[in-house]
């Protein structure tokens, strides 16, 4: 399928794409990334792309919507790539310019009929961000996130929270509302106190390939406390390239750094944790060879 979108603000970077790591003993997933994006110098297209990630122990990805372009491509690129499951949305950036537009509530009722389709798993990425979206945009922010939070429970799917600067704002929200059963932070980015709290709540974390930057180190404490049950990994492509590459263009095939970083922090054997990571993603969002959400 055709790719959408094409990744801007990269000047003076390199843009080569980084050799293949070494494979992971264990196929896992990569539970958010975003495929419709074109990036790097030459163009990796999302069938290349998967084919690179299950050379290397990748064996499937949870594609992300933000708006309702990308939702219904990831709706009907999962429909036809069994490895490949959706995630439909809209991004907490896109609420307080549609709701200004008067078109929320209609965006809101699409992403629930895309909701219904087998090979949709999870409503994300919604949440808050309070890092671009000043005080007039909050309400609507709320707004869409309460209204993904029911479409979630109401089709029996899993939750992926987009939270930058808004940690508190999100629990309150998950609390006054009532969490779905299967919640994600996407990209944790919290402390390990906040890493307890998610935990304790029965929430999910999910790891991408900022816990392996030098500059990260609440990051991995936060890592050391979340129990592995809870654990994900993802690698948010093309954004957030792990390290050794920080910087340079990122897709699925990279994940294997950030897990080879999450088994040293965590002193445990890469194999167990490539296992773990694995049954983790599809207690969320259930086998990918079926049509079946996770249970």
């Amino acid at each position: 399928m055709n790719m959408i979108r094409k990744r801007t603000g990269r000047d003076g970077r390199d843009l080569s794409w980084p050799e293949q790591p070494e494979p992971l003993p264990i196929p896992l997933y990569d539970n958010h990334t975003h495929l419709e994006f074109e990036d790097g110098t030459e163009v990796l297209d999302p069938e290349t792309s998967l084919a690179k990630a299950e050379a290397v122990g990748v064996r499937g990805v949870v594609q992300v919507g933000t708006d309702l372009e990308t939702s219904r491509w990831g709706a009907a690129f999962a429909a036809q790539d069994e490895r490949v499951l959706a995630a439909v949305a809209l991004h907490p950036n896109e609420a307080p310019r549609l709701a200004e537009a008067g078109l929320l509530s209609e965006h809101l009722s699409e992403i629930a009929r895309l909701a219904a389709q087998p090979r949709v798993r999870a409503i994300g990425e919604t949440g808050l961000d309070f890092f671009r979206t000043g005080e007039e945009g909050r309400d609507a922010q709320i707004e869409s996130f309460e209204a993904h939070i029911d479409i979630a429970k109401s089709h029996g799917l899993a939750l992926q929270i987009h939270d930058r600067d808004a940690h508190e704002a999100v629990v309150q929200t998950l609390l006054r509302v009532g969490a779905p059963e299967r919640t994600v932070f996407h990209c944790f980015s919290g402390d390990a106190e906040f890493a307890k709290l998610c935990a304790e709540n029965g929430w999910y974390l999910s790891f991408a390939g900022t816990v392996t930057f030098k500059n990260a180190p609440a990051l991995r404490e936060a890592l050391a406390v979340t129990p592995a049950s809870r654990m994900l990994v993802e690698t948010d492509a093309p954004f957030l390239t792990p390290e050794p590459h920080r910087g340079r263009p990122n897709a699925p095939y990279l994940m294997p750094n950030t897990v080879r970083r999450m088994a040293e922090v965590l002193e445990t054997d890469l194999e167990a944790l490539c296992v773990r990571l694995a049954q983790n993603t599809e207690n969320v969002y259930g086998e990918w060879e079926n049509d079946e959400p996770g249970a």
